[in-house]
């Protein structure tokens, strides 16, 4: 397993709508490094967003789809979703509240 640091375990938020109708129960969406487990989820968004604290963390983990360019099939690339439960004293993450 790569060492990861915690900047390195939150790749980008996942902006849908299931995810903004979560945000009302402060739950927010993140794609994240594929080698990252719980623990470093929570530790993670922690430290990057001030005030925050992590009740529980989800993890899903996403096949590649299939794709094929003439002959070749292949797939796109594996990647892993964290669904990141707030507790109801914590601070609300900043990066979602413009949207």
């Amino acid at each position: 397993m790569a060492d990861l640091k915690y900047y390195d375990v939150i790749l980008k938020p996942v902006i849908t709508e299931k995810s903004m109708n979560a945000m009302a129960d402060k739950t927010y969406v993140f794609l994240v490094h594929p080698d990252a487990n719980k623990t470093m989820i929570k530790d993670a968004v922690q430290k990057m967003f001030e005030g925050v604290k992590v009740e529980k963390v989800n993890t899903m983990n996403i096949k590649g789809k299939k794709k094929r360019r003439g002959m070749v099939v292949g797939r796109t690339a594996a990647t892993k979703k964290a669904y990141v439960q707030l507790t109801e004293d914590s601070a609300d993450i900043e990066i979602f509240s413009g949207l």
